[in-house]
């Protein structure tokens, strides 16, 4: 029996909120429904630490999927916060903010020459791929299983993160019209992408990737011959008349200053990229961008419509722009010194208690799988071990330790996350992985 938190607050607002919201959540994975048990209501939070409704206080490891890269309420994206709402919450209209933030975004990223802001990380890629088939005036795009992109009617069947831990295969209220024009094949199959592509490169508009997969897991794009799997990509898109968009939206100014094209772009560009997460500081953000000549065909100026209300608002802009200067050389230091010691104390821990895992990372993001092998695929995440991993989650969460909720999901530090909290990790790790070991 999975154990239940040992409060009644959460419990009670979870409860009330099953009435008003479906499943009680607004986004699935909350709902706890791969790890069993009441999720805890989190009323709020400050560096690396989470405070939930029964007065429970938990290191966080879920950092909100990425944005509290800087931590929880850090002074200064709350300051430029502050100073942006005292200023006006919304205008509708052209900001300063948005340019600024912008800038900053085209002077990190080289493929991106010019970037248009929205309000999540969905809208970006959904937008992208309406710009890659408006320029190349075809309708079929690849994506990889296990690859999650947003709730995308084209881009659900088989994408990894909450859909995996639910074990759905795509999502009903999708058309089979929307399906016909996505093929799905497995992440790093170099034969089945040129096999795809000598049959039906015509008729092929994009390939969209997660430039290291973060939704079934971290996975490593895998190298052949010293050529890395998004160069691959790259190069046969190009041969093809096809676009890549590369989807940054998790590794994004994460895994890097430059996010992971910045740790494997070398020789090769996608030709769009999109973002989120880290770029709205922890405000609903997204954007999307590349080059100059792909981004000219958006409205008004080209035939691809694409609008929204908030896009640009001025306290997610300024939330991003404090999140993106805060994030400097020393900041990327300890966030990657962090990453390491944390998974050198869980690999520790699971091997001390004879627990077969494997740790994946891309750049300061890191999943640990319950396996012996490595994790390639989806194919091979859904073959792990989830009921250890559950054992584990429920051993930590007890332990004052909150995991992502989900075997599927990348684990997240900020630059909070100093030597006092990692100890207090390390202390809760032993019981957990005692729990994981039991069958």
């Amino acid at each position: 029996m999975t154990p239940e938190l040992p409060s009644t607050r959460s419990a009670d607002l979870f409860a009330r909120a099953q009435q008003v919201i479906p499943s009680g959540v607004n986004s699935p994975v909350r709902a706890f429904g791969s790890v069993g048990g009441t999720p805890p209501f989190l009323t709020d939070a400050r560096g690396a630490l989470l405070h939930d409704a029964d007065g429970n206080e938990y290191v966080d490891l879920v950092g909100s999927w990425g944005p509290m890269i800087l931590g929880h309420a850090n002074e200064q994206v709350v300051e430029a916060v502050r100073a942006a709402a005292g200023r006006g919450l919304s205008f509708g209209a052209p900001q300063p903010g948005e340019v600024s933030l912008a800038e900053e975004v085209v002077a990190r990223i080289g493929p991106v020459e010019q970037l248009r802001l929205v309000s999540s990380g969905t809208e970006a890629t959904m937008s992208a791929l309406r710009v890659a088939r408006a320029a190349t005036g075809r309708d079929v795009v690849v994506k990889f299983a296990g690859c999650y992109h947003g709730h995308v009617d084209a881009l659900l069947a088989e994408a990894g993160s909450g859909v995996a831990t639910f074990a759905m295969p795509g999502s009903a209220g999708v058309t089979a019209a929307t399906a016909r024009d996505t093929v799905v094949l497995p992440y790093g199959d170099r034969a089945a992408v040129s096999s795809l592509f000598a049959e039906r490169g015509g008729e092929i508009a994009a390939i969209i990737t997660e430039a290291a997969p973060a939704n079934m897991g971290v996975i490593t794009p895998p190298e052949e011959d010293g050529v890395g799997f998004n160069r691959f990509l790259s190069e046969t898109v190009q041969a093809h008349g096809a676009l890549l968009i590369s989807d940054e939206v998790l590794t994004g100014f994460r895994a890097s200053r430059e996010g992971h094209y910045g740790i494997d772009g070398q020789g090769w560009a996608p030709d769009l990229m999109t973002f989120g997460k880290v770029i709205g500081g922890g405000l609903p953000v997204g954007a999307f961008g590349g080059r100059r000549d792909l981004m000219g065909l958006l409205a008004p100026a080209g035939p691809v419509y694409q609008a929204g209300t908030l896009s640009g608002n001025p306290l997610a802009t300024a939330a991003g722009l404090a999140t993106l200067q805060g994030l400097d050389e020393s900041a990327y230091a300890t966030l990657g010194s962090a990453s390491r010691t944390l998974q050198q104390l869980v690999a520790d821990a699971l091997t001390t208690a004879g627990v077969p895992h494997v740790i994946q990372t891309a750049g300061t993001l890191f999943s640990v799988f319950f396996r012996e092998q490595p994790v390639m695929t989806y194919a091979d995440a859904k073959a792990q071990d989830t009921a250890a991993f559950t054992r584990f989650f429920h051993a930590m969460l007890e332990g004052g330790v909150y995991l992502p909720p989900s075997a599927f999901e990348a684990w997240f530090v900020s630059t909070a996350h100093t030597e006092p909290v990692l100890d207090r990790i390390a202390a809760a790790l032993p019981a957990a992985a005692k729990a994981a070991a039991a069958a």
